[in-house]
C-alpha cells in the first residue's frame, strides 16, 4: 500500500510501534540511530539467548522491518547525510522532549527547508506546547493525568493503571493515524506538514462513557472494579468459572440462551422462562423501566452457574449458542488460544540464532495489499551502505489538490457500523472531512444510544454521548434493513460510496445481503471494512460482544487491580480504544493506494489480534522466561515510590513515580529532607523497592496535606514525575486540554450545546474538527435520499411510504 513512500524513524523505544506499522504497510522505514545503537536495544525484558544489541524484547517487536541507519546528528559529516536523508524521505517519526529537535537545528521548520513535502509527526507526553508540555511522565503518570486511573480500580482502595505499561502504547500507535492524516493534508496542501501527539489525549480516549460524562449528568463515573456503568445503571461483568472468571454482559442477545442453561442445571425455575422478557430486558433496566427479576437475581444466578465450569467450556458453550461470554485469558493461555493459530496470526521472530519465538502477525487483513513483515529488527547500521547507495533524489512536489480542503474532502463513507470500533473509524474520516452516512435502525437502535450519561440524566436515545462521541460530522439515515425498499436505499448508497464500514458479528451483513461480494459487484472501486471481535473466520469467530469481551480474551482484566482481589477493570470496553489505531491507519493506507492505482479492496479486522500487540512484550517474555503478568496494583518492578498517593480532600490522589537516585534527592528536598529518608538503604533503587510498603506509608503522610494539583506542580518544579489522577470534572478544566482546544463545544439537535473531545492529535495551521455534533437518530435520513443520493421530491416520498425508513 505505502511502497513509493519511505520513512526516518528517529522515535525511541516508547514510541518505535507507529513507524513499525507503515513498515506492514509497506513503506521503507530506517532507524536512524546514534553509533553503537539506540538505547532502546537493552531494555527489559530481555532475551539473554540474543545478541546484546538485539537483546531488548520490545525493541526486536517493534523494529521489525525497519533498515537501521547509525549517524552522530551532531557531527557535521553525519548531519549533511542526515540531511540527504530527508531530503528523499515522505515521513519523519520522533519522540524527543518538546524543542529538543529544534535546538539542535533540527526541528520542522528547519526539516522543511530540505524537504518542503515532508510530514514530521512528533509524539511527546503532553504535546509540543502548553502549560504541561515540559511536565516529567511516566505510564504511570499519565494514566494518572489522562483519567485512565481516575476509573480502574477497587472503590475502597487507591486508583490503579493497567500493570503493564499502556499510556505510550497509545500514542505510538496513534502517531500512525496522525501521520496519514497529515499525508493527506499534504496532498491536499501541497505543502508538508507537522503532526503534533499528545499522549495525555490518547490516554483521555480510553475513558469511553467517562470522558465528558461530567458535563452531560453533572457527575463523574467513579471507579467501582469492573462494574459495567451505563448511565444510572451499574452491572456486574466477571463471573468465577473453576479455573479463573469469564465475562458476561446480560443483555438480549444472551439471557434467553443463558436462562435455559440455568432451568437445566436446576439454578432457577422454571418460571424464568415466562416471567421476564429477556430479549428487551437490557433495554428496559437502563431505560429504568419495571423488571419483573431484579438484576441482583440475575447476577446471582449467573455466578452459581459459571461457578460449575472451567473458562474454556462455557466459551465452547457460548460459540455454539451465540451467548455473548469470553474467558479471563492470562498472558501464556493468549499464546496458546487455538483460534489465532487457527488463523496462521502469529508471525515467527528470531530473537537469536535457532530461537524463534510466535510474535502478534498482521494487525489488519486485506484482500488486495496484505500487510508483510519485511525482516526482523536489524543491527546497529546495518543498513548504512545500502541506504546511502540507493540515493533517491528528492520528494517530488505535490500539485495542490485544493489548498483550503481538508484531508478527505470529497471522500463518501457509508457506515454501517455499530458500536465502537467501527464508528470511531469512520469518525476520523468525517472528522476530517468526508461526508459519512451513518446506516441505523431504531430497532433495535445502536447499543451505545441506550448507554448513558444522558443529558441531565434523562433517557433519550438522541440523549446519549456515549453515541455521540464516536459519530459526530456524520449524517444519520434510518432504515428498516428488512424493507426490500430499504435494502435498495442501502445499495444505492454502497454504489455512491468510497468506502463501506460494518461491524456486525460474522456472517450478518452478508445475510442483510449486503456482503463483500455483493459490494465489490455493485461498486468494484469500493474499500469495504469488517471490523470485529474475533475475525470472519476461525474457530472463535461467531464470538459476539463488546469491548469487554475482547479485553478479557486478549488478557487484559488478568493485568488491572490487586493481586488480591478480583479484577479492578480495564474499564468498561477497553479494546474499542486499542483498535481503531490500527485500524483507521490501515484504511488511510488503504486509501491512498485506491488513490494511486484506483483498486478497491477489502479490510478485515479481528479486533483481538489489534488489541494483543499492546500485550506484545508480554507475550514474547513469557516464552523466554515463562514469566506471566498479573495484576499488580501501581507496582513497577525496582521503581519505589511509585504509587498514587492520598490528597486533601475526598477520594483525591496524586501519582508520583520515582524511576532514579536523582529524582529521590529531588522528592526528598521537596519534603523538606525528612530524618527517615537519609536511611542509607533508601539511597539505591533495590532499597527502596524493598522498602515500598514503608515509602507509601510515609509519603501518604505528607501528602495528605496537598492538593493534588498543588502537590503535582510543587514535585513537577523539582523534577519528580508526578500527575494528579484527574476524573472527568478534572478533565473539563484542565489546561493543557484547554491549551489544544481538545473539547469542542457544539449544538446537538435535541441536547442543545454540548462538548465533544477532540483528536489525540493536532496538525499545524489546520482545524481537525469534529466539524459537527452527533446526528439524532435519522435525522438526515430526507437529506441523504435527496442530496447524497440525488432522489427527487416524487421518489423520496414514495420511500418514505414504502415504510423504509425506520
Amino acid at each position: 500500500m505505502l511502497k513509493p513512500y519511505r520513512v526516518i524513524d528517529l522515535t525511541t523505544g516508547r514510541a518505535e510501534l507507529g513507524p513499525m506499522m507503515l513498515g506492514f504497510m509497506g513503506a521503507g522505514v530506517i532507524k536512524v540511530e546514534p553509533p553503537g545503537g539506540d538505547r532502546s536495544r537493552g531494555e527489559p525484558p530481555i532475551d539473554p539467548h540474543a545478541e546484546p544489541v538485539r537483546a531488548g524484547l520490545r525493541f526486536q517487536l517493534h523494529n521489525r522491518g525497519k533498515r537501521s541507519v547509525t549517524l552522530d546528528l551532531d557531527a557535521t559529516d553525519d548531519r549533511k547525510r542526515f540531511l540527504e536523508l530527508v531530503a528523499s524521505s515522505h515521513f519523519l517519526f520522533e519522540s524527543a522532549r518538546p524543542g529538543e529537535m529544534a535546538a539542535r537545528g533540527l526541528g520542522f521548520d528547519d526539516l522543511l527547508k530540505v524537504n518542503p513535502q515532508l510530514v514530521y509527526v512528533a509524539t511527546t507526553p503532553f504535546g509540543q506546547d502548553g502549560p504541561y508540555a515540559n511536565h516529567a511522565a511516566t505510564d504511570l503518570t499519565l494514566a494518572a493525568m489522562g483519567g485512565m486511573m481516575a476509573v480502574n480500580g477497587d472503590a475502597d482502595r487507591r486508583p490503579v493503571r493497567i500493570s503493564v505499561p499502556q499510556t505510550w502504547l497509545h500514542g505510538a500507535a496513534e502517531s500512525a493515524v496522525a501521520a496519514m492524516v497529515a499525508h493527506f493534508r499534504r496532498l491536499q496542501t501541497g505543502q508538508g506538514q507537522f503532526a503534533d501527539v499528545s499522549v495525555q489525549a490518547c490516554v483521555f480516549w480510553t475513558l469511553l462513557n467517562a470522558s465528558i460524562a461530567h458535563a452531560i449528568q453533572g457527575r463523574d463515573i467513579e471507579r467501582n472494579g469492573s462494574l459495567l456503568q451505563l448511565g444510572t445503571v451499574t452491572l456486574p461483568v466477571v463471573y468465577p468459572c473453576v479455573d479463573g472468571g469469564v465475562v458476561v454482559i446480560a443483555n438480549g442477545a444472551s439471557m434467553p440462551t443463558l436462562t435455559r442453561w440455568m432451568v437445566d442445571a436446576g439454578i432457577v425455575g422454571e418460571n424464568w422462562l415466562t416471567d421476564e422478557e429477556w430479549k428487551t430486558y437490557d433495554f428496559r433496566w437502563i431505560a429504568g423501566e419495571p423488571l419483573k427479576i431484579g438484576f441482583d437475581e440475575v447476577n446471582a444466578a449467573i455466578s452459581a452457574f459459571t461457578s460449575r465450569f472451567r473458562m474454556n467450556d462455557l466459551l465452547e458453550r457460548a460459540l455454539e449458542a451465540g451467548i455473548t461470554l469470553a474467558p479471563i485469558n492470562t498472558v501464556a493461555e493468549v499464546a496458546g488460544f487455538r483460534h489465532l493459530e487457527a488463523r496462521g496470526y502469529w508471525e515467527p521472530l528470531e530473537t537469536a540464532p535457532g530461537r524463534a519465538l510466535k510474535a502478534p502477525g498482521p494487525f489488519v487483513r486485506l484482500s488486495g495489499t496484505p500487510l508483510k513483515v519485511a525482516r526482523s529488527a536489524p543491527k546497529p547500521g546495518e543498513h548504512t551502505g545500502e541506504v546511502f547507495a540507493e540515493r533517491p533524489g528528492p520528494v517530488a512536489p505535490v500539485v495542490a489538490a485544493a489548498p483550503g480542503a481538508l484531508p478527505f474532502e470529497g471522500l463518501k463513507v457509508a457506515d454501517f457500523s455499530w458500536i465502537g470500533v467501527g464508528p470511531i473509524t469512520a469518525k476520523y474520516l468525517g472528522d476530517h472531512g468526508a461526508t459519512v452516512v451513518r446506516v441505523e435502525t431504531a430497532q433495535p437502535p445502536d447499543r451505545l444510544r441506550v448507554g448513558g450519561p444522558f443529558k441531565d440524566g434523562v433517557f433519550g436515545t438522541n440523549r446519549s454521548q456515549f453515541f455521540g462521541g464516536y459519530n459526530t460530522s456524520k449524517l444519520s439515515l434510518a432504515l428498516a434493513l428488512r424493507n426490500p425498499e430499504a435494502l435498495s436505499i442501502a445499495k444505492r448508497l454502497i454504489e455512491w460510496a468510497d468506502v463501506v464500514l460494518e461491524s456486525f458479528t460474522p456472517g450478518t451483513i452478508g445475510a442483510m445481503g449486503l456482503g463483500w461480494d455483493v459490494v465489490h459487484e455493485l461498486n468494484p472501486k469500493a474499500i469495504m471494512v469488517s471490523s470485529c471481535l474475533m475475525g470472519q473466520t476461525g474457530p472463535a469467530a461467531p464470538l459476539a460482544g463488546y469491548g469487554n469481551h475482547a479485553a478479557a480474551i486478549s488478557g487484559f482484566y488478568e493485568i488491572t487491580g490487586w493481586p488480591d482481589r478480583d479484577p479492578g477493570g480495564p474499564f468498561a470496553a477497553y479494546t474499542d480504544t486499542v483498535a481503531p489505531h490500527f485500524l483507521a491507519s490501515t484504511l488511510m493506507a488503504a486509501l491512498d493506494h485506491r488513490r494511486r492505482t484506483g483498486e478497491g479492496q477489502y479490510i478485515e479486522q479481528a479486533q483481538m489480534e489489534s488489541a494483543v500487540y499492546f500485550l506484545g512484550t508480554e507475550l514474547l517474555d513469557y516464552q523466554v522466561s515463562g514469566r506471566i503478568p498479573r495484576r499488580a496494583g501501581n507496582e513497577e518492578p525496582g521503581c519505589a515510590p511509585h504509587d498514587a498517593f492520598p490528597c486533601a480532600g475526598e477520594d483525591e490522589w496524586c501519582a508520583i513515580a520515582v524511576e532514579t537516585d536523582e529524582q529521590w534527592r529531588a522528592l526528598c528536598e521537596a519534603m523538606g529532607s525528612p530524618a527517615w529518608a537519609k536511611d542509607p538503604a533508601l539511597q539505591n533503587a533495590e532499597g527502596r523497592y524493598a522498602a515500598r510498603e514503608m515509602l507509601f506509608e510515609r509519603l501518604a503522610e505528607w501528602t495528605g496535606g496537598y492538593d493534588p494539583h498543588e502537590l503535582m506542580a510543587k514535585l513537577q518544579s523539582a523534577g519528580v514525575p508526578s500527575g494528579a489522577v484527574q476524573r472527568s470534572s478534572d478533565l473539563l478544566q484542565d489546561p493543557q486540554l484547554a491549551h489544544r482546544r481538545f473539547f469542542r463545544p457544539l449544538p446537538h439537535c435535541e441536547m442543545g450545546e454540548v462538548p465533544y473531545e477532540g483528536h489525540m492529535f493536532r496538525i499545524r495551521g489546520y482545524d481537525n474538527g469534529p466539524r459537527f455534533a452527533a446526528p439524532g437518530l435519522g435525522e438526515h435520513s430526507v437529506q441523504v435520499l435527496q442530496e447524497v443520493l440525488g432522489l427527487s421530491d416524487e421518489e423520496a416520498g414514495e420511500v418514505l411510504a414504502s415504510g423504509a425508513i425506520a
